[in-house]
């Protein structure tokens, strides 16, 4: 090791060798902080009766790049140190290291970790630095013993604390920026497990698995995150995580982010049970007797154990157990799980029993998870459903997916059995929910994928051909209402007859639509709102009448334009009218009519979510909902006026909006998103569909729709959807009034809009 001066701290060597990482860096960096405070101490010449002590992370030697020092000095009560005391810290504020210092006794600082939770957690790791060994041996014995001694007291305060913490940061298997400190999961649940054990009333009989291996996951993540940015953070942004992975040695952010999933699921799941077996300890003897369910199964206040007698070899244990912990929200101990884990394979195809207690398992709803994800942490899934594996904890990396892939699955049949009651098959609902996703653990097309895989699934677990070929469709069109619904216009009778054509009975329509609200209040809150909820209940109740025996045409209730409508129109000139959050312009018809509403719109921070478009006798009428009502009215209306007029330079004012907001966009997806158009020219009798998808951008609306107004296109109805960072719009377009067909014409729409969204 390099000579440390006691008033220069020399540690970039340690910052600039990555080939020290996770636990070894933080060895290495405590050991050279650890020689330079006592370089300080002995020049400045420590006092008797004092030490100098680290504490917390300091004390652990989980000394990351920009971790704080925490160190105390710790003295006897008649000790002289005022001028050590005075000259100590400066050369370690000097430094830029974040310093945590205290001064005080033993008996000081144990009657601040009486009521100061961080200051009791803290003096549970010290080590001497400097001075006077028996006086850091005498905080040590006296830290812990208080510990103990309020067993009962600290528990309650430092679960409260977790959870408190877990609340403010989420977890971190599922969030797209993880906090791999603070976050469920992460390495601070680690420390409350130390703590919480150090307590002394842990369970004898509770096992508990070491959660070493996860947390050198996390600490080599935390280390590199420190060198990357060069300051303290955890949390790992999308934008450093490629970095990261490639300074850790990942092929691909991905395989670091599954890593990082893994890790944090281990840990919360072994937090869970040490929590378990803590609040079990300091209940003491209960006086209820232990409940026998039968086959070995044993209920003992909230642990669900196995006797030594249950037949393991008998592949309906299995799913008695789960069905037993699910019902009863029992525990399942580590030994039980260990024992069906023994079992690696299930009868072909299952006998209707086990098919009946795994549905019934997932109608259980949320307690359902707890029970699947602690089989999943022995792989006892993947003895259920061997395609599972490669879902497992495989991260989907953008802001519009809560979850890994088989949470998410975990979580749509948890919400799909609330939901059951709208189908007389609610097995195939949950079964439905849970493997509709199952495709994105392999290569190629999700939905392909999933349908060649539940090909084979169904059978397996002993559905019959017909309930085989419902799951396939399902998860062959698990997406199509959602898609439609916000991407199509459901008042052309066009969009209801090919959706009736596509799903072509009521049983399947009914699952179909639990399924789309399932599925997408698992996502997250960007893919369910009631706006959404109102268009796919209007979409599943036309197409149910369709498919009932009525037409089309006779189903859809168009309100567009509507007598409100029409009275503006009438009255000549210029007209805004506002409601909410929609938006009503009037004004004569001339090339761009639309676009210029939008780019005013644009201006005024509105983000519109849906637009319809009509002309008639030289008057162009436009209406757009947008996502708020916090707008000045007056204001916008004023600039309507003058942009429909011409009088606003738009598009010069939204590239200069653009350029002053596009930094403070946040990135929220690790996909590329690739600039499509894509012509359909099937779903609707009268008009053109033409899809675009791009990365959303300020005023791409207004972009978009300025190059349709330069060739010549009109726009009839405009869906507009922002998924995370992408958006995916659909115009409903004609030109002189029919739908465009003509090759050429369709080729130079295409390359007018892929220009104006690629316009820097």
């Amino acid at each position: 090791m390099s000579s440390v001066n006691a008033r220069t701290l020399d540690r970039r060597d340690l910052l600039d060798d990555h080939t020290l990482q996770g636990s070894d860096f933080t060895k290495a960096h405590s050991d050279r902080l650890d020689d330079w405070v006592r370089d300080i101490a002995n020049e400045i010449g420590i006092p008797d009766g004092a030490a100098l002590v680290a504490v917390g992370g300091y004390g652990r030697r989980e000394m990351a790049p920009f971790s704080d020092l925490d160190i105390a000095l710790v003295h006897l009560p008649d000790a002289d140190i005022s001028s050590f005391a005075e000259r100590v810290w400066y050369p370690m504020w000097d430094s830029g290291l974040k310093l945590g210092q205290r001064v005080d006794t033993v008996d000081g600082l144990c009657k601040l970790a009486r009521t100061d939770l961080d200051t009791a957690t803290s003096l549970l790791a010290t080590r001497l630095l400097a001075g006077d060994e028996d006086i850091a041996l005498d905080l040590a014995v006296a830290a812990a013993s208080q510990w103990r001694e309020n067993a009962g007291h600290h528990a309650s305060a430092l679960s409260d604390r977790v959870e408190a913490m877990h609340d403010a940061n989420g977890e971190v298997a599922f969030l797209l920026h993880p906090d791999l400190k603070n976050g469920r999961g992460g390495l601070r649940d680690t420390h409350a497990l130390e703590w919480a054990r150090a307590t002394g009333v842990l369970a004898e009989d509770a096992a508990v698995e070491s959660v070493d291996a996860a947390v050198e996951v996390l600490l080599r993540a935390r280390v590199a995150l420190h060198r990357l940015t060069g300051r303290a953070t955890d949390r790992l942004a999308l934008d450093y995580q490629d970095d990261v992975a490639d300074m850790l040695g990942y092929l691909t952010a991905d395989a670091l982010m599954a890593d990082i999933a893994d890790a944090a699921r281990h840990i919360a799941w072994i937090s869970d049970a040490s929590w378990f077996w803590m609040d079990r300890g300091l209940a003491g003897r209960r006086e209820e007797l232990p409940a026998d369910l039968g086959d070995g199964i044993v209920v003992d206040g909230g642990l669900l154990s196995l006797s030594a007698e249950a037949d393991t070899s008998d592949p309906m244990l299995l799913f008695r157990v789960a069905t037993a912990a699910a019902h009863r929200r029992s525990f399942i101990d580590r030994q039980t799980l260990d024992r069906l884990a023994e079992l690696d394979t299930l009868p072909e195809p299952w006998t209707s029993d086990m098919r009946t207690a795994f549905t019934d398992l997932l109608r259980t709803g949320r307690a359902a998870i707890s029970v699947i994800e602690a089989f999943d942490r022995v792989d006892l899934m993947s003895t259920i459903i061997p395609e599972w594996a490669p879902c497992r904890s495989r991260p989907q990396r953008n802001d519009y997916h809560r979850f890994t892939v088989d949470r998410h699955l975990l979580e749509a049949a948890a919400e799909a059995s609330v939901l059951d009651h709208r189908t007389d098959r609610p097995d195939l609902l949950v079964l439905g929910a849970l493997l509709h996703d199952i495709g994105k653990g392999y290569p190629g097309d999700h939905t392909d994928v999933g349908i060649e895989l539940i090909a084979s699934i169904a059978p397996r677990m002993g559905f019959d051909h017909d309930d085989t070929a419902t799951l396939v469709d399902m998860c062959r069109h698990h997406l199509l209402l959602p898609d439609v619904a916000t991407r199509r216009d459901l008042d052309d009778d066009g969009t209801i007859r090919s959706v009736a054509d596509a799903i072509g009975s009521p049983e399947l329509l009914a699952l179909l639509g639990a399924l789309t609200e399932a599925d997408s209040i698992a996502t997250g809150p960007a893919a369910w709102n009631r706006s959404k909820a109102e268009l796919v209940s209007t979409l599943v109740k036309r197409v149910e009448d369709v498919l009932g025996g009525a037409t089309p045409a006779s189903v859809v209730e168009s309100n567009f334009p509507g007598p409100h409508h029409r009275a503006l129109m009438e009255s000549g000139g210029f007209a805004v009218a506002i409601d909410g959050r929609t938006i009503t312009v009037v004004q004569s018809d001339r090339p761009g009519a639309f676009s210029r509403v939008a780019g005013v719109l644009t201006l005024n921070g509105l983000d519109i979510v849906h637009a319809a478009a009509h002309t008639e006798a030289g008057v162009a009428l436009s209406e757009f909902a947008v996502h708020t009502t916090e707008f000045d009215r007056d204001r916008l209306s004023t600039q309507l006026e003058l942009g429909t007029q011409g009088r606003i330079a738009l598009d010069a004012r939204v590239d200069e909006r653009r350029a002053t907001y596009a930094r403070s966009m946040k990135r929220l997806s690790a996909k590329t998103i690739v600039p499509s158009v894509t012509v359909d020219n099937h779903t609707s009798d009268v008009a053109t569909v033409i899809e675009v998808i791009g990365r959303d951008q300020i005023g791409i609306l207004y972009r978009v729709s300025r190059a349709l107004a330069e060739v010549k296109i009109g726009i009839s109805t405009a869906r507009i959807q922002t998924i995370g960072d992408q958006f995916i719009d659909a115009f409903y377009v004609t030109h002189d009034g029919s739908k465009v067909v003509d090759t050429a014409h369709l080729g130079e729409i295409e390359r007018a809009v892929l220009h104006a969204m690629a316009r820097p």
